[in-house]
C-alpha cells in the first residue's frame, strides 16, 4: 500500500491553485501530470550529457546513446516485449498506428480485404484505416457494442466469420466508456481466422499490467505522456518478423544501411523506422516515468484507480439528471467516466467545474462516431490516476451540484 499524499508531493503542479481553489486534476485520459523524477531526468540530460545518439564517438554521445537505448529496454520490459528491438520510438500512439497503416498496410491490404474495427475507436485508430481502405479498395467492418458499452463478442465472431479479414484494429480500453476489451480473446479469434491484431494501448498500459507476449499482439501502440512521461514520444511494439518485413515509414538519416548516388539500403529494426534525430531527452525521461510506475507496482496502480472509479460511479449515479456512459462495474473499466447532465451542455459543465478548480475534459473526445451511437454530441469526462484521492471525487460532485444550481436545473 502506498501513501497517496506522499505520491502527490512528487508532482509539483498539484500544489497550485486554479481560480483560487486547489487544483483537482481529473483530465488524466488526455495527459497525465509529471513527477519531479521525470522533470529531473529531462533537466539532467540537457545539463550534463546533451548530444545526438548513434552518430558520435565522444563521451557525451555515448552517454546519450546508452541512456536512450536503456529507455527502449525499459519500455520493452514494461509491456512484456520479448526483445528491445521490437520497440520503435515514435512521437505518440497516433504516429505508431499510422506506421502500421502505411508500412504494413500498404503492402498487405488490397482490394476486397477487410479491416475489422470496433465502434468505440477514437479517431487515431479510425482515420488511418479509413484512408488505407480508400487507397487500397479495402472494406471497413464494425464490431458492435452491447447496451452497457461492452464489446459484443458475437458481433466480433460474425465479423470474422464473414471472411476476408486481414486485420483487427482495436483499443485495449475506451477513452470514453472506460471499457476494457478482452484483447487476448480477440487476438486468439483473429489469429484463428488468419488475421493480425493491432492494439491501441494508449488508455491501458498506463493503468494496469500489460504483457504483449501473453496477449499475442501483433502490434501494440502506446504514448509516454499518458503514463507520467513527456509529450512527443511514444512507441510501437511489433513482432520482430513483422517489423523486419515492413518498409520504413520515413527515410533519411540514421535509418540507412548503405547509401550510394543511385540507391540505399535500410538499417536493421528498429533503427530503420527511426529516421532523423529522435526525441532523445523525452525517451530517456519516459524511462524515469516507467521506473516510477514500477516502483509503485502496476497492480497497485490498477487497484487504486478501481477504488476511485467505483466510488465515483456510486456518487455520480446518485445525482439526479446525471447520465453515465459505459459499464457500471469498476472491474470492467479503467478510471474514465464520461457523463452528461440533463439541460447543461458539456462545455458549460467543464467551464463551471473549472471555476471550482476541477479540470475535466468536454467534447467528443476524438470519438465522433461513438458519440452518434450514444445519441449525444459531446460529454464531460472525468479521468483518474495515481495521485487522485476520494475527496477529489467529492469536490467533483459538489461542483456538479453547483453547476445545476447555476443553470437552475431542478429534478
Amino acid at each position: 500500500m502506498h501513501d497517496v499524499e506522499g505520491i502527490r508531493k512528487d508532482f509539483p503542479i498539484l500544489s497550485r491553485q486554479v481560480n483560487g481553489k486547489p487544483l483537482v486534476y481529473l483530465d488524466n485520459a488526455a495527459t497525465s501530470q509529471k513527477p519531479r523524477q521525470v522533470i529531473d531526468a529531462l533537466v539532467q540530460y540537457y545539463e550534463t550529457y546533451n548530444a545526438n545518439t548513434r552518430r558520435g564517438l565522444h563521451t557525451l554521445a555515448e552517454e546519450a546513446t546508452s541512456a536512450f537505448e536503456c529507455a527502449r529496454e525499459k519500455v520493452a520490459k514494461f509491456i512484456g516485449a520479448p526483445d528491445p528491438s521490437c520497440i520503435i520510438f515514435t512521437r505518440n500512439t497516433t504516429e505508431s498506428i499510422n506506421i502500421i497503416a502505411y508500412s504494413w498496410g500498404q503492402s498487405h491490404i488490397s482490394q476486397g480485404d477487410v479491416i475489422l474495427l470496433s465502434q468505440l475507436e477514437h479517431h487515431a485508430n479510425l482515420v488511418p484505416w479509413q484512408r488505407l481502405a480508400k487507397q487500397t479498395g479495402a472494406e471497413l467492418r464494425w464490431i458492435k457494442l452491447t447496451s452497457d458499452g461492452m464489446l459484443d463478442m458475437q458481433s466480433l465472431k460474425d465479423g470474422l466469420a464473414a471472411g476476408r479479414v486481414k486485420l483487427v484494429a482495436i483499443s485495449h480500453a475506451s477513452n470514453v466508456l472506460g471499457t476494457i476489451i478482452p484483447v487476448t480473446e480477440v487476438a486468439k479469434l483473429a489469429h484463428e481466422h488468419g488475421a493480425l491484431i493491432a492494439i491501441d494501448g494508449a488508455q491501458s498500459a498506463p493503468h494496469f499490467p500489460v504483457n504483449v507476449t501473453e496477449i499475442d499482439a501483433d502490434f501494440y501502440s502506446i504514448s509516454a505522456h499518458k503514463m507520467l512521461g513527456p509529450t512527443g514520444v511514444g512507441a510501437l511494439y511489433g513482432k520482430l518478423e513483422l517489423l523486419d518485413s515492413m518498409e520504413p515509414f520515413l527515410t533519411g538519416g540514421s535509418m540507412i544501411g548503405k547509401v550510394t548516388f543511385e540507391s540505399s539500403t535500410w538499417a536493421e529494426t528498429p533503427a530503420k523506422f527511426e529516421a532523423g534525430t529522435p526525441s532523445i531527452a523525452d525517451a530517456i525521461a519516459w524511462g524515469a516515468a516507467i521506473d516510477y510506475l514500477n516502483e509503485l507496482g502496476m497492480d497497485w496502480v490498477n487497484a487504486h484507480e478501481r477504488e476511485i472509479t467505483a466510488y465515483a460511479l456510486e456518487k455520480l449515479s446518485a445525482i439526479n439528471g446525471v447520465r453515465l456512459y459505459g459499464p457500471m462495474n469498476a472491474q470492467q473499466r479503467v478510471g474514465v467516466i464520461a457523463f452528461t447532465i440533463d439541460g447543461i451542455h458539456p462545455h458549460d459543465i467543464a467551464q463551471i467545474l473549472d471555476e471550482d478548480g476541477v479540470a475535466v475534459r468536454a467534447g467528443h473526445h476524438c470519438c465522433a462516431p461513438l458519440m452518434s451511437i450514444l445519441g449525444v454530441s459531446a460529454t464531460a469526462r472525468a479521468s483518474f490516476y495515481i495521485y487522485n484521492r476520494l475527496d477529489e471525487v467529492d469536490t467533483l460532485v459538489e461542483a456538479i451540484r453547483r453547476a445545476k444550481k447555476v443553470f437552475r436545473i431542478e429534478h
